[in-house]
């Protein structure tokens, strides 16, 4: 059984000794405690540096002792410099970035692909970013978040960024992102738990009730922690779209809509992860981890453990359905 992760992240060597030089885009610095290096953004936000976000040899050793057989890697959320103050300079930083993950793809032997990081408060740079990382750097999609500062992903300003990887046939990753603070969510790490899934479900919302899925019906987006809680409370998205005037965006029931997405494993109990299989189907619903973060999970057979599955749905979640959206070598 092949086994691809499609949740693991990257962080761009460049970046990296900008911040230990004290020279980071945005402020961005390294500290060192316990011998354990962080990365400390200029809002608060500070997380480990484990070595397989950079260094090839780490990480392949690492997908081995979680026996993962192929990667698709994206770009650490907290280096999507949608803050920083200078726009142009973010451009310059999603080149390096992507020109740095498609080099990481490149000398893994294989075992590795990876997917593109875009300047989106910079829409036009966005699509230009795009189509260089796609059709010259052999990128396979994008990983934009589930909203651009205050613009929702419904902006029609970001509708040509859309479009584009609609036109391309590639899919895009929505992954949630945070460096400053969310009122009511700063102790107990809150700002992650509750907070990095109910932003994927505010931004999958705005996709359903903006009528962007309406108005793009090639647009492949992967929802990542098992789809935030859109496939947990989507009866209540319905019963919206009933009764307000407010929720009558979209042109089908919000439901008609669930398996618009794909959707990754990254639900921490096989009893959600069960449930959201049940609502979307197997073929909609890939092995991730979030590795390496301290967040992230386990091996697939760990992860499937305890859910119903049919043998081939088991195949098709662990990597068969990886391999054909994005268009992976085996």
């Amino acid at each position: 059984m092949l086994r691809v992760d499609i949740h693991t992240h990257f962080a761009p060597p460049e970046a990296i000794a900008g911040a230990r030089s004290g020279s980071g885009i945005d402020g961005l610095r390294m500290e060192t405690a316990d011998g354990q290096e962080w990365m400390v953004h200029r809002q608060g936000f500070r997380w480990p540096l484990d070595r397989a976000f950079f260094d090839l040899e780490a990480r392949l050793a690492a997908m081995d002792a979680r026996d993962c057989d192929l990667a698709v890697v994206s770009i650490a959320p907290p280096f999507f410099m949608y803050w920083a103050d200078d726009v142009s300079a973010t451009v310059d930083f999603c080149r390096m970035a992507n020109d740095a993950l498609a080099a990481f793809a490149r000398d893994s032997g294989g075992r590795i692909s990876a997917v593109a990081t875009l300047p989106m408060r910079d829409p036009a740079a966005a699509v230009a970013e795009l189509r260089r990382a796609v059709t010259e750097l052999g990128l396979r999609g994008a990983e934009i978040g589930p909203r651009v500062e205050d613009l929702q992903l419904d902006d029609p300003s970001l509708r040509p960024v859309l479009a584009t990887a609609t036109e391309l046939g590639v899919p895009l990753i929505l992954h949630p992102y945070n460096v400053g603070v969310r009122p009511g969510l700063e102790p107990f790490y809150l700002s992650n738990l509750v907070g990095n899934p109910l932003e994927s479900t505010v931004g999958a919302a705005h996709l359903i009730f903006g009528g962007v899925l309406d108005e793009l019906p090639g647009l492949v987006p992967i929802l990542m922690h098992g789809g935030g809680y859109l496939p947990y409370q989507i009866g209540r998205l319905d019963h919206g779209h009933r009764v307000r005037s407010e929720a009558k965006g979209c042109r089908q029931n919000p439901s008609d809509y669930l398996r618009r997405f794909f959707y990754d494993t990254l639900t921490h109990a096989p009893g959600p992860l069960g449930f959201l299989v049940g609502q979307v189907g197997a073929e909609r619903v890939m092995y991730g981890t979030d590795f390496p973060f301290d967040m992230g999970g386990g091996p697939v057979a760990e992860q499937l453990a305890g859910v119903d599955l049919e043998e081939a749905e088991r195949i098709a979640i662990a990597g068969g359905n990886a391999v054909a959206l994005f268009g992976l070598k085996t």
